[in-house]
């Protein structure tokens, strides 16, 4: 069974069927994929958090990203979603991604690190998911609103938590029966790709009518 760039790490080239043991690096393509997703969303953030500012000083500000009804960044930044810690979200997007970042150029330096390291990224990874799906939920359905800038944040915690979860599948560092660690591995484009394709067909079917021409 072959795997791709992005998956293959210096442990590969035997089969496993416990987690590995000592410090697990992984390879440049994984690597590079956890600084790029990583700078996407410390981009997206530090944007919502200068616009955040500005909004804050002048209640009429209207954020570039505010394009239409729809498209409409300053609606989500003045709805209390956008504070659901007590501060502004995209604070805590400009601390994570930036661990996200600094542990992407780690492995590209040669950094390994042991399991519960590991199992600690996936435990950020799958925080970060689930805090971006409520999101995509009360954007939707409760706000009535998109934020391009929120949008490229998702698409980027999305990326990087599934590729998390299959580098630590075939680690063995997630239990799971070697058949699901082969099929994330050689599939491993296939569950990114269908999470984003369905958050997208959500907001086609949505707001249908506006994008077809009728009304929002």
């Amino acid at each position: 069974m072959t795997t791709s760039a992005l998956d293959r790490s210096d442990t590969d080239g035997e089969e496993r069927d416990g987690p590995v043991t000592g410090a697990v690096g992984a390879s440049r393509a994984f690597a590079l994929m956890l600084v790029v997703t990583g700078a996407a969303g410390l981009l997206a953030a530090w944007v919502i958090t200068l616009d955040k500012f500005e909004l804050l000083k002048d209640p009429n500000f209207v954020p570039g990203c505010s394009l239409n009804p729809i498209v409409s960044c300053g609606n989500i930044m003045q709805s209390k979603q956008a504070e659901a810690f007590g501060f502004p979200n995209p604070m805590l997007g400009l601390a994570c991604y930036a661990v996200i970042m600094a542990i992407g150029l780690a492995l590209l330096s040669g950094a390994r690190f042991p399991r519960w390291y590991w199992l600690g990224m996936e435990a950020g990874c799958l925080f970060g998911v689930g805090f971006v799906s409520w999101l995509q939920y009360q954007s939707l359905y409760s706000i009535g609103s998109l934020c391009l800038w929120c949008c490229l944040a998702w698409v980027a915690t999305i990326v990087m938590f599934w590729y998390v979860t299959t580098h630590n599948l075939r680690n063995g560092f997630i239990p799971a029966p070697r058949a699901v660690r082969n099929a994330f591995t050689e599939f491993h484009w296939v569950v990114p790709v269908l999470h984003i394709g369905i958050i997208g067909m959500l907001i086609l079917t949505k707001w249908w009518d506006f994008w077809t021409g009728g009304t929002a």
